[in-house]
């Protein structure tokens, strides 16, 4: 950490803010109509037909506590994995930001921090539309905002190294559909993974976007012991991250 300059990063920062700044209606239009529209067609809609109760909640409040995780890994993985190929491949913004004095590992940390921060808040608004829908506020909702935003550090930096990685643009629809799209659906967001096969409940408890929604759902209805160590793992993922995408751009931008 000694290695990165501060001002290095805030410059970095400051360019995406200031580029935020022209499209930021339109982002957060999004962010707030799509857990909506997901609350109206599961929540209401299909938990309309579920007689029981899911592990104990309305299922609206399953839902809605659960699409958390949805948010964060599309508001951080696929930006990341699009933007960082945008600016390298054809606008060639990476190729000037390193004329100055910043090197590749600021660089992405800086862009890690930003679509962290970014994906963090807008993880929470199907927490707040669900208020709307019957789900009732508790204080351990307060740290909701801290456990998306380290998830969305660690998909972030996911997208940045698989951005470092491919050739083309195109091949970024292999990993949606084989990483992230899995990753969301078996992440206990629709349905408990107690449902699935051994074998896919086991796959389950290494995937980020569960350990979140576990994360989440105890924040709203009571924490549990084993909440430290899925924290933990988050930090875990992300720190991995971070290094495999500093490696794959240093790879990708020095010659």
């Amino acid at each position: 950490m000694n290695r990165l300059e501060q001002a290095a990063i805030a410059g970095v920062m400051s360019r995406e803010v200031a580029n935020f700044r022209t499209f930021w209606k339109a982002t957060t239009f999004s962010s707030v109509l799509e857990p909506v529209v997901y609350l109206l067609a599961f929540g209401l809609g299909l938990g309309a037909t579920i007689v029981n109760r899911v592990d104990g909640l309305e299922y609206v409040e399953f839902v809605g506590t659960g699409m958390v995780a949805t948010a964060v890994i599309f508001a951080s993985a696929l930006p990341a994995m699009f933007g960082t190929f945008v600016k390298h491949r054809f606008q060639r913004t990476y190729d000037a930001i390193l004329a100055a004095p910043v090197d590749v590992e600021e660089l992405v940390t800086a862009e890690m921090l930003w679509i962290g921060i970014r994906a963090g808040v807008y993880g929470c608004f199907p927490l707040l539309v669900s208020f709307a829908f019957g789900l009732d506020p508790s204080p351990g909702m307060l740290v909701v905002p801290l456990f998306c935003f380290v998830t969305a550090l660690g998909f972030a930096a996911f997208g940045i190294a698989v951005a470092g990685t491919v050739g083309k643009i195109d091949h970024f629809n292999y990993v949606t559909t084989l990483v992230i799209t899995p990753l969301f659906l078996v992440a206990g967001t629709f349905f408990p993974i107690d449902q699935l096969p051994q074998g896919f409940q086991v796959a389950a408890q290494f995937n980020p976007l569960y350990q979140l929604v576990e994360l989440v759902r105890h924040a709203a209805f009571g924490f549990e012991a084993t909440d430290l160590l899925r924290f933990a793992v988050l930090i875990g993922f992300a720190f991995a991250m971070w290094r495999l995408a500093v490696r794959q751009m240093t790879a990708r931008l020095i010659d």
